[in-house]
Protein backbone atom coordinates (compact mmCIF):
# COMPACT_ATOMS: atom_id res chain seq x y z
CA UNK A 1 0.00 0.00 0.00
CA UNK A 2 1.36 3.46 -0.91
CA UNK A 3 2.35 5.67 1.99
CA UNK A 4 0.03 8.59 2.66
CA UNK A 5 2.45 11.53 2.62
CA UNK A 6 -0.17 13.88 4.05
CA UNK A 7 -0.10 11.94 7.34
CA UNK A 8 2.71 13.30 9.48
CA UNK A 9 5.06 10.76 11.03
CA UNK A 10 6.06 11.40 14.64
CA UNK A 11 8.81 9.54 16.50
CA UNK A 12 8.09 9.71 20.23
CA UNK A 13 11.10 8.95 22.45
CA UNK A 14 9.86 8.58 26.03
CA UNK A 15 10.80 5.84 28.52
CA UNK A 16 7.66 6.28 30.66
CA UNK A 17 5.53 3.77 28.77
CA UNK A 18 2.25 4.91 30.29
CA UNK A 19 2.91 8.52 29.29
CA UNK A 20 4.19 7.42 25.89
CA UNK A 21 1.01 5.42 25.25
CA UNK A 22 -1.19 8.35 26.30
CA UNK A 23 0.66 10.80 24.02
CA UNK A 24 0.60 8.32 21.16
CA UNK A 25 -3.12 7.71 21.50
CA UNK A 26 -3.81 11.45 21.60
CA UNK A 27 -1.64 12.33 18.58
CA UNK A 28 -3.02 9.44 16.55
CA UNK A 29 -6.55 10.64 17.34
CA UNK A 30 -5.45 13.89 15.67
CA UNK A 31 -4.51 12.02 12.48
CA UNK A 32 -0.77 11.51 13.01
CA UNK A 33 1.26 8.32 12.64
CA UNK A 34 3.30 7.76 15.80
CA UNK A 35 6.12 5.30 16.49
CA UNK A 36 7.44 4.86 20.03
CA UNK A 37 11.03 4.47 21.17
CA UNK A 38 11.98 3.94 24.81
CA UNK A 39 15.79 4.25 24.83
CA UNK A 40 18.12 6.99 23.71
CA UNK A 41 20.76 4.70 22.23
CA UNK A 42 18.33 3.18 19.72
CA UNK A 43 16.91 6.43 18.32
CA UNK A 44 19.36 6.92 15.44
CA UNK A 45 18.55 3.52 13.93
CA UNK A 46 14.80 4.14 14.25
CA UNK A 47 15.16 7.54 12.55
CA UNK A 48 16.85 5.84 9.59
CA UNK A 49 14.10 3.27 9.15
CA UNK A 50 11.05 5.38 10.05
CA UNK A 51 12.16 8.77 8.60
CA UNK A 52 9.92 10.86 10.88
CA UNK A 53 8.69 14.35 10.06
CA UNK A 54 9.17 15.36 13.71
CA UNK A 55 10.78 13.89 16.83
CA UNK A 56 9.42 14.33 20.37
CA UNK A 57 12.41 13.66 22.60
CA UNK A 58 12.46 13.23 26.37
CA UNK A 59 15.55 14.49 28.19
CA UNK A 60 15.93 11.70 30.76
CA UNK A 61 16.33 8.41 28.87
CA UNK A 62 18.13 5.11 29.47
CA UNK A 63 21.09 4.34 27.23
CA UNK A 64 21.71 7.95 26.14
CA UNK A 65 20.10 11.15 27.40
CA UNK A 66 18.00 13.37 25.17
CA UNK A 67 20.63 16.11 24.90
CA UNK A 68 23.19 13.63 23.55
CA UNK A 69 20.61 12.13 21.19
CA UNK A 70 19.70 15.57 19.83
CA UNK A 71 23.35 16.52 19.38
CA UNK A 72 24.09 13.30 17.52
CA UNK A 73 21.02 13.54 15.27
CA UNK A 74 21.51 17.11 14.11
CA UNK A 75 24.18 16.52 11.43
CA UNK A 76 21.78 14.25 9.50
CA UNK A 77 18.23 15.04 10.68
CA UNK A 78 16.92 18.45 9.60
CA UNK A 79 13.33 18.05 10.79
CA UNK A 80 11.94 19.58 13.98
CA UNK A 81 12.95 18.20 17.39
CA UNK A 82 10.63 18.97 20.30
CA UNK A 83 12.15 18.19 23.69
CA UNK A 84 10.26 17.14 26.82
CA UNK A 85 11.83 18.24 30.09
CA UNK A 86 10.73 17.79 33.67
CA UNK A 87 12.94 20.69 34.69
CA UNK A 88 11.93 24.30 34.19
CA UNK A 89 15.38 25.84 34.52
CA UNK A 90 16.86 28.16 31.91
CA UNK A 91 19.88 25.84 31.77
CA UNK A 92 17.89 22.90 30.42
CA UNK A 93 15.95 25.00 27.95
CA UNK A 94 18.95 26.90 26.60
CA UNK A 95 21.11 23.79 26.42
CA UNK A 96 18.46 22.02 24.37
CA UNK A 97 18.20 24.93 21.95
CA UNK A 98 21.98 25.27 21.70
CA UNK A 99 22.38 21.68 20.55
CA UNK A 100 19.68 21.98 17.92
CA UNK A 101 16.25 21.43 19.47
CA UNK A 102 13.49 23.54 17.92
CA UNK A 103 11.21 23.86 20.95
CA UNK A 104 10.52 22.33 24.33
CA UNK A 105 7.57 21.43 26.54
CA UNK A 106 7.86 21.13 30.31
CA UNK A 107 6.29 18.13 32.03
CA UNK A 108 3.63 17.36 33.11
CA UNK A 109 2.53 17.52 29.49
CA UNK A 110 -0.76 19.21 28.67
CA UNK A 111 -1.97 17.38 25.52
CA UNK A 112 -3.43 20.45 23.79
CA UNK A 113 -0.25 22.44 24.44
CA UNK A 114 1.85 19.60 23.04
CA UNK A 115 -0.39 19.36 19.96
CA UNK A 116 -0.15 23.11 19.37
CA UNK A 117 3.65 22.98 19.55
CA UNK A 118 3.80 19.95 17.26
CA UNK A 119 1.50 21.56 14.66
CA UNK A 120 3.45 24.82 14.79
CA UNK A 121 6.71 22.98 14.13
CA UNK A 122 5.21 20.88 11.34
CA UNK A 123 4.01 24.04 9.59
CA UNK A 124 7.60 25.28 9.32
CA UNK A 125 8.66 25.26 5.71
CA UNK A 126 5.12 24.70 4.47
CA UNK A 127 3.89 28.26 4.65
CA UNK A 128 2.63 29.56 1.29
CA UNK A 129 4.98 31.92 -0.48
CA UNK A 130 3.52 35.25 -1.53
CA UNK A 131 3.71 36.12 -5.21
CA UNK A 132 6.04 39.06 -4.59
CA UNK A 133 8.50 37.18 -2.38
CA UNK A 134 11.64 35.76 -3.95
CA UNK A 135 12.19 32.01 -3.95
CA UNK A 136 15.94 32.48 -3.50
CA UNK A 137 18.14 35.15 -1.98
CA UNK A 138 21.73 35.95 -2.95
CA UNK A 139 23.48 38.46 -0.71
CA UNK A 140 27.19 38.68 -1.46
CA UNK A 141 28.60 35.17 -0.94
CA UNK A 142 25.47 34.02 0.92
CA UNK A 143 22.87 32.02 -1.02
CA UNK A 144 19.53 30.97 0.52
CA UNK A 145 17.00 28.77 -1.29
CA UNK A 146 13.55 28.94 0.26
CA UNK A 147 12.24 26.07 -1.83
CA UNK A 148 14.95 23.54 -0.94
CA UNK A 149 15.77 25.24 2.39
CA UNK A 150 19.46 25.13 1.55
CA UNK A 151 22.06 27.70 2.54
CA UNK A 152 25.59 28.14 1.23
CA UNK A 153 28.24 30.69 2.21
CA UNK A 154 31.22 31.10 -0.13
CA UNK A 155 30.29 27.72 -1.62
CA UNK A 156 30.19 26.00 1.77
CA UNK A 157 26.97 24.18 2.62
CA UNK A 158 25.55 25.47 5.94
CA UNK A 159 23.44 22.96 7.88
CA UNK A 160 20.58 24.68 9.75
CA UNK A 161 17.68 23.44 11.83
CA UNK A 162 14.18 24.32 10.61
CA UNK A 163 13.83 27.30 12.96
CA UNK A 164 17.37 28.50 12.27
CA UNK A 165 16.50 28.55 8.58
CA UNK A 166 13.24 30.41 9.23
CA UNK A 167 15.08 32.96 11.36
CA UNK A 168 17.79 33.47 8.75
CA UNK A 169 15.20 33.87 5.97
CA UNK A 170 13.22 36.39 8.01
CA UNK A 171 16.32 38.50 8.74
CA UNK A 172 17.92 38.18 5.28
CA UNK A 173 14.71 38.95 3.37
CA UNK A 174 14.53 42.18 5.37
CA UNK A 175 18.22 43.00 5.18
CA UNK A 176 19.10 46.47 6.43
CA UNK A 177 15.97 46.72 8.59
CA UNK A 178 15.92 46.18 12.35
CA UNK A 179 13.56 43.33 13.32
CA UNK A 180 12.28 43.52 16.88
CA UNK A 181 12.34 40.49 19.15
CA UNK A 182 8.55 40.37 19.58
CA UNK A 183 8.00 40.08 15.83
CA UNK A 184 10.79 37.52 15.36
CA UNK A 185 9.50 35.41 18.22
CA UNK A 186 5.95 35.31 16.88
CA UNK A 187 7.06 34.66 13.29
CA UNK A 188 9.66 31.99 14.03
CA UNK A 189 8.60 30.35 17.30
CA UNK A 190 4.90 30.74 16.58
CA UNK A 191 3.64 32.33 19.78
CA UNK A 192 3.77 35.59 21.71
CA UNK A 193 7.03 36.61 23.38
CA UNK A 194 6.66 36.36 27.17
CA UNK A 195 9.55 38.69 27.96
CA UNK A 196 11.70 35.92 29.42
CA UNK A 197 12.17 33.20 26.79
CA UNK A 198 15.70 33.20 25.37
CA UNK A 199 15.12 30.93 22.39
CA UNK A 200 15.50 33.68 19.76
CA UNK A 201 18.75 34.88 21.36
CA UNK A 202 20.09 31.32 21.38
CA UNK A 203 19.20 30.81 17.72
CA UNK A 204 20.81 34.10 16.70
CA UNK A 205 23.93 32.98 18.54
CA UNK A 206 23.91 29.63 16.73
CA UNK A 207 23.35 31.32 13.36
CA UNK A 208 26.31 33.62 13.94
CA UNK A 209 28.55 30.67 14.76
CA UNK A 210 27.49 28.73 11.67
CA UNK A 211 27.76 31.79 9.41
CA UNK A 212 31.25 32.72 10.65
CA UNK A 213 30.06 35.77 12.53
CA UNK A 214 31.19 36.77 16.03
CA UNK A 215 28.94 36.71 19.09
CA UNK A 216 31.27 39.09 20.90
CA UNK A 217 31.53 41.67 18.10
CA UNK A 218 28.97 40.64 15.46
CA UNK A 219 29.24 42.28 12.05
CA UNK A 220 26.81 40.19 9.98
CA UNK A 221 23.83 39.85 12.33
CA UNK A 222 24.03 42.75 14.74
CA UNK A 223 22.21 43.21 18.03
CA UNK A 224 20.56 46.62 18.20
CA UNK A 225 20.10 47.06 21.92
CA UNK A 226 16.56 47.85 22.97
CA UNK A 227 15.28 47.18 19.45
CA UNK A 228 16.18 43.78 18.02
CA UNK A 229 18.45 42.34 15.32
CA UNK A 230 19.83 43.73 12.07
CA UNK A 231 21.01 41.66 9.10
CA UNK A 232 23.83 43.70 7.53
CA UNK A 233 23.65 43.31 3.72
CA UNK A 234 27.21 44.55 3.06
CA UNK A 235 28.91 42.02 5.35
CA UNK A 236 28.70 38.89 3.20
CA UNK A 237 31.47 39.39 0.65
Amino acid sequence: MAENKSVKKILLVEDDRQLSNLITEFLESEGMHVKQEFRGDTVAKRVETFTPDLIILDVMLPGKDGFAVCRDLRPTFNGPILMLTAKGTDFDQVLGLEIGADDYVIKPVEPRVLLARVNALLRRGQLPQSSNEAADLTIGELFISRGSRQVTLSGENIELTSQEFDLLWLLASRAGEVQNRDYIYKAVVGREYDGMDRSVDVRVSRLRKKLHDSNETPFRIKTIWGQGYLFVPDAWS
